[in-house]
Protein backbone atom coordinates (compact mmCIF):
# COMPACT_ATOMS: atom_id res chain seq x y z
CA UNK A 1 0.00 0.00 0.00
CA UNK A 2 1.32 3.43 -0.94
CA UNK A 3 2.12 6.11 1.61
CA UNK A 4 -0.78 8.44 2.38
CA UNK A 5 0.85 11.41 0.70
CA UNK A 6 1.95 9.50 -2.43
CA UNK A 7 0.27 11.10 -5.47
CA UNK A 8 0.66 7.85 -7.41
CA UNK A 9 -1.47 5.80 -5.01
CA UNK A 10 -3.90 3.16 -6.30
CA UNK A 11 -7.06 4.39 -7.99
CA UNK A 12 -10.44 3.23 -6.69
CA UNK A 13 -12.01 0.27 -8.41
CA UNK A 14 -14.68 0.98 -10.99
CA UNK A 15 -18.29 -0.01 -10.52
CA UNK A 16 -18.27 0.40 -6.76
CA UNK A 17 -21.80 1.73 -6.78
CA UNK A 18 -21.65 4.94 -4.77
CA UNK A 19 -18.43 6.78 -5.63
CA UNK A 20 -16.85 8.86 -2.90
CA UNK A 21 -14.04 11.37 -2.99
CA UNK A 22 -11.59 8.55 -3.56
CA UNK A 23 -10.67 5.06 -2.51
CA UNK A 24 -10.67 3.51 0.91
CA UNK A 25 -11.00 5.27 4.24
CA UNK A 26 -7.50 4.14 5.11
CA UNK A 27 -5.81 6.20 2.41
CA UNK A 28 -6.31 9.97 2.83
CA UNK A 29 -4.57 10.78 -0.44
CA UNK A 30 -6.75 8.37 -2.37
CA UNK A 31 -9.81 9.76 -0.65
CA UNK A 32 -9.11 13.15 -2.20
CA UNK A 33 -9.40 11.96 -5.79
CA UNK A 34 -12.47 11.50 -7.92
CA UNK A 35 -15.79 13.21 -8.27
CA UNK A 36 -17.40 13.97 -4.91
CA UNK A 37 -20.83 12.69 -3.99
CA UNK A 38 -20.21 12.49 -0.24
CA UNK A 39 -17.33 13.06 2.16
CA UNK A 40 -15.01 10.26 3.17
CA UNK A 41 -14.28 9.71 6.85
CA UNK A 42 -10.80 11.27 6.54
CA UNK A 43 -12.15 14.36 4.79
CA UNK A 44 -14.82 14.81 7.47
CA UNK A 45 -12.15 14.60 10.18
CA UNK A 46 -9.97 17.12 8.33
CA UNK A 47 -12.91 19.55 8.14
CA UNK A 48 -13.71 19.13 11.84
CA UNK A 49 -10.07 19.72 12.83
CA UNK A 50 -9.65 22.76 10.59
CA UNK A 51 -13.02 24.22 11.63
CA UNK A 52 -12.25 23.91 15.35
CA UNK A 53 -8.85 25.55 14.83
CA UNK A 54 -10.35 28.40 12.78
CA UNK A 55 -13.08 29.05 15.34
CA UNK A 56 -10.88 28.96 18.43
CA UNK A 57 -7.93 30.90 17.05
CA UNK A 58 -10.06 33.59 15.41
CA UNK A 59 -12.04 34.11 18.61
CA UNK A 60 -8.85 34.55 20.63
CA UNK A 61 -7.50 36.93 17.94
CA UNK A 62 -10.61 39.10 17.62
CA UNK A 63 -11.43 39.29 21.31
CA UNK A 64 -8.86 42.08 21.75
CA UNK A 65 -10.68 44.61 19.57
CA UNK A 66 -13.38 46.04 21.87
CA UNK A 67 -11.43 46.51 25.10
CA UNK A 68 -7.67 45.92 24.79
CA UNK A 69 -6.83 49.38 23.31
CA UNK A 70 -8.56 51.05 26.25
CA UNK A 71 -6.88 48.73 28.78
CA UNK A 72 -3.47 49.28 27.18
CA UNK A 73 -3.93 53.06 27.32
CA UNK A 74 -4.47 52.75 31.08
CA UNK A 75 -1.19 50.83 31.28
CA UNK A 76 0.71 53.67 29.58
CA UNK A 77 0.73 52.55 25.92
CA UNK A 78 0.18 55.17 23.20
CA UNK A 79 -2.02 54.57 20.15
CA UNK A 80 1.08 53.98 18.04
CA UNK A 81 2.41 51.38 20.49
CA UNK A 82 -1.03 49.70 20.63
CA UNK A 83 -0.97 49.52 16.85
CA UNK A 84 2.49 47.95 16.99
CA UNK A 85 1.29 45.35 19.54
CA UNK A 86 -1.44 44.36 17.08
CA UNK A 87 0.98 44.60 14.15
CA UNK A 88 3.88 42.59 15.59
CA UNK A 89 1.62 39.53 15.53
CA UNK A 90 1.52 39.74 11.75
CA UNK A 91 5.22 40.51 11.34
CA UNK A 92 6.28 37.34 13.15
CA UNK A 93 3.52 35.33 11.49
CA UNK A 94 5.12 36.42 8.20
CA UNK A 95 8.57 35.16 9.19
CA UNK A 96 7.23 31.95 10.70
CA UNK A 97 5.00 31.22 7.68
CA UNK A 98 7.97 31.30 5.30
CA UNK A 99 9.87 28.89 7.56
CA UNK A 100 6.96 26.50 8.14
CA UNK A 101 5.96 26.55 4.47
CA UNK A 102 9.48 25.60 3.44
CA UNK A 103 9.97 22.83 6.01
CA UNK A 104 6.43 21.48 6.46
CA UNK A 105 7.26 18.18 4.75
CA UNK A 106 10.27 17.61 7.04
CA UNK A 107 8.41 18.64 10.24
CA UNK A 108 5.16 16.86 9.44
CA UNK A 109 1.82 18.50 8.71
CA UNK A 110 -0.12 16.88 11.56
CA UNK A 111 2.55 17.58 14.19
CA UNK A 112 2.78 21.21 13.07
CA UNK A 113 -1.00 21.61 13.21
CA UNK A 114 -1.46 20.10 16.69
CA UNK A 115 1.56 21.75 18.33
CA UNK A 116 0.53 25.14 16.92
CA UNK A 117 -2.93 24.83 18.51
CA UNK A 118 -1.45 23.74 21.84
CA UNK A 119 0.96 26.69 22.12
CA UNK A 120 -1.72 29.13 20.94
CA UNK A 121 -4.09 28.03 23.71
CA UNK A 122 -1.37 28.37 26.35
CA UNK A 123 -0.27 31.88 25.39
CA UNK A 124 -3.91 33.04 25.17
CA UNK A 125 -4.25 32.17 28.87
CA UNK A 126 -0.98 33.99 29.64
CA UNK A 127 -2.27 37.10 27.83
CA UNK A 128 -5.13 37.21 30.33
CA UNK A 129 -2.66 37.56 33.19
CA UNK A 130 -0.90 40.64 31.79
CA UNK A 131 -3.06 43.04 33.79
CA UNK A 132 -1.06 41.91 36.84
CA UNK A 133 2.17 43.14 35.21
CA UNK A 134 3.46 46.63 36.23
CA UNK A 135 2.46 49.57 34.02
CA UNK A 136 4.76 51.06 31.41
CA UNK A 137 7.69 49.34 29.63
CA UNK A 138 7.31 45.98 31.43
CA UNK A 139 3.65 45.65 30.42
CA UNK A 140 4.41 46.68 26.84
CA UNK A 141 7.36 44.24 26.58
CA UNK A 142 5.27 41.35 27.90
CA UNK A 143 2.48 42.17 25.44
CA UNK A 144 4.99 41.98 22.58
CA UNK A 145 6.50 38.67 23.79
CA UNK A 146 3.14 36.95 24.24
CA UNK A 147 1.78 38.20 20.91
CA UNK A 148 4.94 37.07 19.09
CA UNK A 149 4.68 33.57 20.56
CA UNK A 150 0.99 33.41 19.66
CA UNK A 151 1.79 34.53 16.11
CA UNK A 152 4.39 31.78 15.60
CA UNK A 153 2.05 29.08 16.95
CA UNK A 154 -0.90 30.29 14.88
CA UNK A 155 1.32 30.42 11.79
CA UNK A 156 2.28 26.76 12.29
CA UNK A 157 -1.36 25.70 12.66
CA UNK A 158 -2.76 27.72 9.72
CA UNK A 159 0.05 26.80 7.29
CA UNK A 160 -0.43 23.10 8.07
CA UNK A 161 -4.22 23.52 7.86
CA UNK A 162 -4.15 25.08 4.37
CA UNK A 163 -1.79 22.37 3.09
CA UNK A 164 -3.85 19.51 4.54
CA UNK A 165 -7.10 20.95 3.16
CA UNK A 166 -5.65 21.44 -0.32
CA UNK A 167 -4.29 17.87 -0.22
CA UNK A 168 -7.59 16.40 0.96
CA UNK A 169 -9.76 18.43 -1.48
CA UNK A 170 -7.57 19.11 -4.55
CA UNK A 171 -10.49 19.92 -6.88
CA UNK A 172 -12.56 21.92 -4.41
CA UNK A 173 -10.04 24.13 -2.63
CA UNK A 174 -12.01 27.38 -2.90
CA UNK A 175 -15.28 25.72 -1.82
CA UNK A 176 -13.68 24.16 1.25
CA UNK A 177 -11.75 27.29 2.23
CA UNK A 178 -14.84 29.41 1.71
CA UNK A 179 -16.93 27.04 3.81
CA UNK A 180 -14.36 27.06 6.60
CA UNK A 181 -14.47 30.85 6.59
CA UNK A 182 -17.86 30.33 8.23
CA UNK A 183 -15.97 29.24 11.33
CA UNK A 184 -13.37 31.99 10.95
CA UNK A 185 -16.24 34.42 10.61
CA UNK A 186 -18.01 32.93 13.61
CA UNK A 187 -14.81 33.47 15.56
CA UNK A 188 -14.74 37.09 14.41
CA UNK A 189 -18.47 37.44 15.13
CA UNK A 190 -18.43 35.85 18.58
CA UNK A 191 -15.04 37.15 19.73
CA UNK A 192 -15.71 40.92 20.04
CA UNK A 193 -19.20 40.79 21.65
CA UNK A 194 -18.26 37.85 23.87
CA UNK A 195 -15.02 39.56 24.84
CA UNK A 196 -16.82 42.83 25.55
CA UNK A 197 -19.48 41.08 27.64
CA UNK A 198 -16.99 39.00 29.67
CA UNK A 199 -14.77 42.06 30.16
CA UNK A 200 -17.65 44.15 31.46
CA UNK A 201 -18.99 41.33 33.66
CA UNK A 202 -15.84 39.67 35.03
CA UNK A 203 -12.86 41.86 34.18
CA UNK A 204 -9.79 41.58 31.95
CA UNK A 205 -8.61 38.02 32.78
CA UNK A 206 -11.71 35.90 32.15
CA UNK A 207 -12.09 36.34 28.34
CA UNK A 208 -8.53 35.14 27.66
CA UNK A 209 -8.48 32.31 30.20
CA UNK A 210 -11.83 30.95 28.97
CA UNK A 211 -10.83 30.98 25.29
CA UNK A 212 -7.37 29.58 26.00
CA UNK A 213 -8.91 26.63 27.85
CA UNK A 214 -11.36 26.01 24.97
CA UNK A 215 -8.47 25.85 22.48
CA UNK A 216 -6.48 23.50 24.74
CA UNK A 217 -9.51 21.18 25.02
CA UNK A 218 -9.59 20.92 21.20
CA UNK A 219 -6.01 19.59 21.06
CA UNK A 220 -6.65 15.97 22.22
CA UNK A 221 -9.62 15.68 19.84
CA UNK A 222 -7.50 16.93 16.93
CA UNK A 223 -4.65 14.54 17.78
CA UNK A 224 -7.08 11.62 17.68
CA UNK A 225 -9.12 12.35 14.53
CA UNK A 226 -6.78 14.28 12.17
CA UNK A 227 -5.34 11.98 9.43
CA UNK A 228 -1.63 12.09 8.60
CA UNK A 229 -0.64 13.58 5.24
CA UNK A 230 3.08 13.05 4.89
CA UNK A 231 5.55 12.99 1.99
CA UNK A 232 9.17 11.91 1.80
CA UNK A 233 10.01 14.28 -1.09
CA UNK A 234 10.45 17.90 0.14
CA UNK A 235 10.43 19.33 -3.41
CA UNK A 236 13.01 21.56 -5.10
CA UNK A 237 11.10 24.79 -5.74
CA UNK A 238 11.43 27.92 -3.61
CA UNK A 239 9.29 30.86 -2.48
CA UNK A 240 11.29 33.17 -4.74
CA UNK A 241 10.48 31.15 -7.85
CA UNK A 242 6.81 31.13 -6.89
CA UNK A 243 6.51 34.85 -6.13
CA UNK A 244 8.56 35.80 -9.21
CA UNK A 245 5.65 34.67 -11.40
CA UNK A 246 3.91 37.97 -12.40
CA UNK A 247 0.39 36.71 -11.75
CA UNK A 248 1.33 35.34 -8.32
CA UNK A 249 3.09 38.61 -7.44
CA UNK A 250 -0.05 40.63 -8.22
CA UNK A 251 -2.29 38.21 -6.31
CA UNK A 252 -0.01 38.57 -3.28
CA UNK A 253 -0.41 42.35 -3.59
CA UNK A 254 -4.20 41.88 -3.44
CA UNK A 255 -3.90 39.61 -0.38
CA UNK A 256 -1.65 42.16 1.34
CA UNK A 257 -3.99 45.09 0.67
CA UNK A 258 -7.07 43.18 1.91
CA UNK A 259 -5.27 41.97 5.02
CA UNK A 260 -4.10 45.52 5.67
CA UNK A 261 -7.70 46.74 5.40
CA UNK A 262 -8.84 44.21 8.01
CA UNK A 263 -5.89 44.92 10.30
CA UNK A 264 -6.39 48.68 10.07
CA UNK A 265 -9.72 48.36 11.90
CA UNK A 266 -8.34 46.53 14.97
CA UNK A 267 -6.71 49.45 16.81
CA UNK A 268 -8.71 52.29 15.23
CA UNK A 269 -12.38 51.40 14.80
CA UNK A 270 -13.19 50.87 18.49
CA UNK A 271 -11.52 54.16 19.45
CA UNK A 272 -13.30 56.05 16.64
CA UNK A 273 -16.74 54.63 17.54
CA UNK A 274 -16.13 55.27 21.24
CA UNK A 275 -15.17 58.89 20.58
CA UNK A 276 -17.69 59.67 17.84
CA UNK A 277 -20.81 57.85 19.07
CA UNK A 278 -20.04 57.28 22.80
CA UNK A 279 -20.91 53.58 22.70
CA UNK A 280 -20.02 51.26 25.64
CA UNK A 281 -17.53 48.42 25.14
CA UNK A 282 -20.23 45.76 24.77
CA UNK A 283 -21.95 47.69 21.96
CA UNK A 284 -18.65 48.35 20.18
CA UNK A 285 -18.33 44.58 19.74
CA UNK A 286 -21.67 44.60 17.89
CA UNK A 287 -20.28 47.13 15.39
CA UNK A 288 -17.58 44.60 14.45
CA UNK A 289 -20.41 42.11 13.94
CA UNK A 290 -21.50 43.67 10.63
CA UNK A 291 -18.13 43.01 8.97
CA UNK A 292 -17.63 39.52 10.38
CA UNK A 293 -21.17 38.29 9.71
CA UNK A 294 -21.31 39.44 6.09
CA UNK A 295 -17.86 37.95 5.42
CA UNK A 296 -18.96 34.66 6.99
CA UNK A 297 -22.09 34.42 4.84
CA UNK A 298 -20.52 35.50 1.53
CA UNK A 299 -17.31 33.42 1.68
CA UNK A 300 -18.86 29.95 1.08
CA UNK A 301 -20.84 31.30 -1.88
CA UNK A 302 -17.73 32.93 -3.36
CA UNK A 303 -15.79 29.70 -2.87
CA UNK A 304 -18.47 27.59 -4.55
CA UNK A 305 -18.67 29.97 -7.53
CA UNK A 306 -14.87 30.03 -7.82
CA UNK A 307 -14.71 26.24 -8.12
CA UNK A 308 -17.78 25.81 -10.34
CA UNK A 309 -16.92 28.76 -12.64
CA UNK A 310 -13.17 29.47 -12.45
CA UNK A 311 -13.47 32.25 -15.06
CA UNK A 312 -15.29 34.35 -12.43
CA UNK A 313 -12.21 34.50 -10.19
CA UNK A 314 -10.64 37.36 -12.12
CA UNK A 315 -13.82 39.41 -11.79
CA UNK A 316 -14.01 38.69 -8.07
CA UNK A 317 -10.39 39.73 -7.54
CA UNK A 318 -10.70 43.02 -9.43
CA UNK A 319 -14.16 44.26 -8.46
CA UNK A 320 -13.93 42.99 -4.89
CA UNK A 321 -10.97 45.29 -4.31
CA UNK A 322 -12.58 48.26 -6.04
CA UNK A 323 -15.77 47.91 -3.94
CA UNK A 324 -13.67 47.61 -0.78
CA UNK A 325 -11.83 50.81 -1.69
CA UNK A 326 -15.08 52.74 -2.12
CA UNK A 327 -16.40 51.52 1.22
CA UNK A 328 -13.27 52.63 3.08
CA UNK A 329 -13.70 56.09 1.58
CA UNK A 330 -17.17 56.16 3.18
CA UNK A 331 -16.24 54.66 6.55
CA UNK A 332 -15.29 58.04 8.02
CA UNK A 333 -16.44 59.31 5.57
CA UNK A 334 -13.45 61.08 3.98
CA UNK A 335 -13.91 64.86 4.55
CA UNK A 336 -13.86 65.99 0.90
CA UNK A 337 -17.12 64.07 0.29
CA UNK A 338 -18.87 66.36 2.81
CA UNK A 339 -21.01 63.49 4.17
CA UNK A 340 -21.89 63.53 7.85
CA UNK A 341 -20.56 60.60 9.89
CA UNK A 342 -23.43 58.39 11.04
CA UNK A 343 -23.48 55.05 12.82
CA UNK A 344 -25.84 53.37 10.33
CA UNK A 345 -23.60 54.37 7.43
CA UNK A 346 -20.53 53.00 9.22
CA UNK A 347 -22.24 49.64 9.88
CA UNK A 348 -23.53 49.45 6.28
CA UNK A 349 -20.04 50.01 4.89
CA UNK A 350 -18.64 47.31 7.18
CA UNK A 351 -21.29 44.87 5.89
CA UNK A 352 -20.40 45.62 2.25
CA UNK A 353 -16.68 45.36 3.04
CA UNK A 354 -17.33 41.85 4.41
CA UNK A 355 -18.94 40.77 1.13
CA UNK A 356 -16.33 42.41 -1.13
CA UNK A 357 -13.48 41.00 0.95
CA UNK A 358 -14.92 37.51 0.54
CA UNK A 359 -15.04 38.07 -3.23
CA UNK A 360 -11.36 39.05 -3.32
CA UNK A 361 -9.86 36.73 -0.70
CA UNK A 362 -11.35 33.28 -1.38
CA UNK A 363 -10.24 32.92 -5.06
CA UNK A 364 -6.61 33.87 -4.33
CA UNK A 365 -5.49 30.49 -2.93
CA UNK A 366 -6.73 28.29 -5.81
CA UNK A 367 -5.48 30.88 -8.32
CA UNK A 368 -1.95 30.67 -6.91
CA UNK A 369 -2.07 26.85 -6.91
CA UNK A 370 -3.25 26.80 -10.55
CA UNK A 371 -0.56 29.28 -11.60
CA UNK A 372 2.13 27.23 -9.81
CA UNK A 373 1.11 23.99 -11.52
CA UNK A 374 0.96 25.73 -14.92
CA UNK A 375 4.56 26.87 -14.42
CA UNK A 376 6.09 23.51 -13.60
CA UNK A 377 5.62 23.14 -9.84
CA UNK A 378 5.03 19.51 -8.87
CA UNK A 379 1.59 18.43 -7.67
CA UNK A 380 2.14 17.38 -4.08
CA UNK A 381 2.31 18.45 -0.45
CA UNK A 382 5.57 20.37 -0.94
CA UNK A 383 3.98 22.79 -3.46
CA UNK A 384 0.84 23.12 -1.33
CA UNK A 385 3.06 23.93 1.65
CA UNK A 386 4.86 26.64 -0.36
CA UNK A 387 1.54 28.17 -1.45
CA UNK A 388 0.16 27.96 2.10
CA UNK A 389 3.28 29.56 3.54
CA UNK A 390 3.27 32.29 0.90
CA UNK A 391 -0.42 33.03 1.46
CA UNK A 392 0.04 33.25 5.24
CA UNK A 393 3.21 35.33 4.84
CA UNK A 394 1.77 37.99 2.53
CA UNK A 395 -1.44 38.10 4.58
CA UNK A 396 0.79 38.81 7.56
CA UNK A 397 2.54 41.65 5.74
CA UNK A 398 -0.80 43.43 5.39
CA UNK A 399 -1.87 42.49 8.90
CA UNK A 400 1.32 44.16 10.16
CA UNK A 401 1.05 47.24 7.96
CA UNK A 402 -2.68 47.79 8.66
CA UNK A 403 -2.68 48.22 12.46
CA UNK A 404 0.83 49.74 12.65
CA UNK A 405 0.23 52.36 9.97
CA UNK A 406 -3.40 52.70 11.04
CA UNK A 407 -2.50 53.53 14.64
CA UNK A 408 0.05 56.10 13.46
CA UNK A 409 -2.26 57.74 10.90
CA UNK A 410 -5.15 57.77 13.38
CA UNK A 411 -3.04 59.87 15.75
CA UNK A 412 -1.75 62.20 13.04
CA UNK A 413 -4.65 62.80 10.63
CA UNK A 414 -7.71 61.14 12.18
CA UNK A 415 -9.78 58.08 11.30
CA UNK A 416 -11.51 59.59 8.26
CA UNK A 417 -8.34 60.30 6.26
CA UNK A 418 -6.57 57.18 7.52
CA UNK A 419 -9.43 54.98 6.25
CA UNK A 420 -9.35 56.76 2.88
CA UNK A 421 -5.61 56.05 2.51
CA UNK A 422 -6.31 52.40 3.37
CA UNK A 423 -8.96 52.30 0.65
CA UNK A 424 -6.49 53.73 -1.86
CA UNK A 425 -4.23 50.70 -1.31
CA UNK A 426 -7.10 48.33 -2.16
CA UNK A 427 -7.99 50.40 -5.23
CA UNK A 428 -4.40 50.32 -6.51
CA UNK A 429 -4.05 46.55 -6.20
CA UNK A 430 -7.43 45.94 -7.83
CA UNK A 431 -6.63 48.17 -10.81
CA UNK A 432 -3.19 46.57 -11.28
CA UNK A 433 -4.78 43.10 -11.26
CA UNK A 434 -7.36 44.27 -13.80
CA UNK A 435 -4.61 45.68 -16.03
CA UNK A 436 -2.75 42.35 -15.89
CA UNK A 437 -5.86 40.41 -16.96
CA UNK A 438 -6.42 42.84 -19.85
CA UNK A 439 -2.83 42.40 -21.04
CA UNK A 440 -3.12 38.63 -20.66
CA UNK A 441 -6.34 38.62 -22.70
CA UNK A 442 -4.71 40.78 -25.38
CA UNK A 443 -1.70 38.43 -25.62
CA UNK A 444 -3.96 35.39 -25.94
CA UNK A 445 -5.96 37.00 -28.74
CA UNK A 446 -2.78 37.90 -30.66
CA UNK A 447 -1.40 34.39 -30.18
CA UNK A 448 -4.69 32.88 -31.32
CA UNK A 449 -4.78 35.07 -34.46
CA UNK A 450 -1.18 34.18 -35.27
CA UNK A 451 -1.90 30.46 -34.91
CA UNK A 452 -4.95 30.81 -37.16
CA UNK A 453 -2.91 32.63 -39.83
CA UNK A 454 -0.15 29.99 -39.73
CA UNK A 455 -2.73 27.20 -39.86
CA UNK A 456 -4.47 28.82 -42.86
CA UNK A 457 -1.18 29.24 -44.75
CA UNK A 458 -0.29 25.59 -44.19
CA UNK A 459 -3.70 24.49 -45.48
CA UNK A 460 -3.36 26.66 -48.60
CA UNK A 461 0.20 25.53 -49.36
CA UNK A 462 0.12 23.26 -52.49
CA UNK A 463 1.27 19.70 -52.07
CA UNK A 464 4.43 19.12 -54.19
CA UNK A 465 4.69 15.77 -55.95
CA UNK A 466 7.51 13.50 -54.86
CA UNK A 467 9.91 13.53 -57.81
CA UNK A 468 11.76 10.45 -56.58
CA UNK A 469 8.60 8.41 -56.63
CA UNK A 470 8.29 6.24 -59.73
Amino acid sequence: MDAPGDPEGPSPPEGDGEQRLGGSDDDPAASARGTPSRLSREQLFVLISAASMNLGCMMSYSILGPFFPKEAEKKGASNTVIGMIFGCYALFELLASLFFGKYLVQIGAKFMFVSGMFVSGGVTIIFGLLDQVPDGPIFITMCFLVRITDAISFSAAITASFSILAKAFPNHVATVLGSLEIFSGLGLVLGPPLGGFLYQSFGYEVPFILLGCIILLMVPLTMYILPSYEESNPGHHSFWKLISLPKVALITLIITSLSSCFGFLDPTLSLFVLKKFNLPAGHIGLVFLGLALSYTISSPLCGLLSDKMPHLRKWFLVFGNIITAGCYMLLGPVPFLHIQSQLWLLVLMLVIIGVSSGMSTIPTFPEIISCAHENGFEEGLSTLALVSGLFSAVWSVGAFMGPTLGGFLYEKIGFEWAAAIQGLCALTSGLLMGLFYLLEYSRRRRRSKLENIVGTEEEQRPLLPDENQS
